[in-house]
């Protein structure tokens, strides 16, 4: 049996005053024991996070990491063993915005997602069509490049170490969501893609859904056979409604 997963992805949002309130009202919420809650901050916070948190049963995670696994001379960036050093657990990588915004190609990605192995980190692998892709119809073929690169590069088993996000890229901070129906055709297809290499990963590998998430919305999301989570954006800023989605997929 998959154990739910809730993530917060707080993106390019938040100062020292701000983030110590949200960070205090997270720390007081009624989040259920049978839900992996995690949230990632950018990286300024990260240590303020982790100390903020310190002793509740809430994961930090990174929002990016390098493609290298060790510091080095490489100006902005993030290291996945500086994440680890710093208390991360977890790391996003392709996320839709850096994919289309910064350009960062699957095969970028599929570094990203060995280097964050291989320092320790759990990756969360975040795939994702555009608009015009699903429109032309090619939404899981899009879907199933993105992970075959990360496959070829890390070998299936990978997969299981790690958590898949599908975020259909219309839907991200647009207040358009996928219906349950259309999250779980591609959950479902995501699944048979790995079933394919191999069935145990399959059934073990959580994959999230992510896109305009809400309380309101959750129950019906995460009641889909396939759908184990969510990787939540906006709303993860306001602690009362993350915590009801976190207690949504806990039910």
């Amino acid at each position: 049996m998959r154990r739910a997963m809730v993530a917060g992805n707080w993106k390019m949002h938040g100062t020292r005053a701000s983030v110590c309130e949200l960070t205090g009202a997270l720390a007081v919420q009624d989040l259920p024991a049978n839900v992996d809650v995690a949230v990632f901050p950018p990286s300024l916070f990260i240590g303020q996070v982790v100390e903020a948190l310190a002793g509740k049963s809430i994961a930090i995670g990174g929002q990016n990491c390098a493609t290298q696994v060790e510091q080095g001379a490489l100006t902005g960036e993030i290291a996945s063993s500086q994440l680890v050093d710093a208390g991360c657990e977890l790391v996003l990588v392709g996320h839709s915005e850096r994919r289309l915004i910064l350009g960062e190609s699957d095969q970028v990605v599929a570094q990203k997602f060995a280097a964050a192995q291989l320092a320790g980190l759990v990756p969360i692998l975040c795939v994702g069509e555009t608009l015009e892709q699903r429109e032309a119809g090619e939404t899981l073929q899009v879907i199933a490049r993105q992970l075959a690169v990360v496959i070829r590069v890390s070998g299936v088993a990978a997969i299981a170490k790690a958590v898949v996000a599908y975020e259909p890229v219309w839907a991200i901070g647009t207040g358009l969501t996928a219906t349950p129906e259309q999250a779980q055709e591609v959950h479902q297809a995501i699944r048979r893609q790995l079933a394919a290499e191999d069935a145990e990963v399959a059934q073990a590998t959580r994959i999230l859904y992510g896109g305009s998430v809400k309380a309101a919305n959750a129950a019906d999301l995460f009641g889909m056979p396939d759908i184990d989570g969510g990787l939540i954006g906006g709303a993860s800023l306001n602690a009362n409604e993350f915590g009801a989605i976190c207690r949504a997929a806990g039910s």
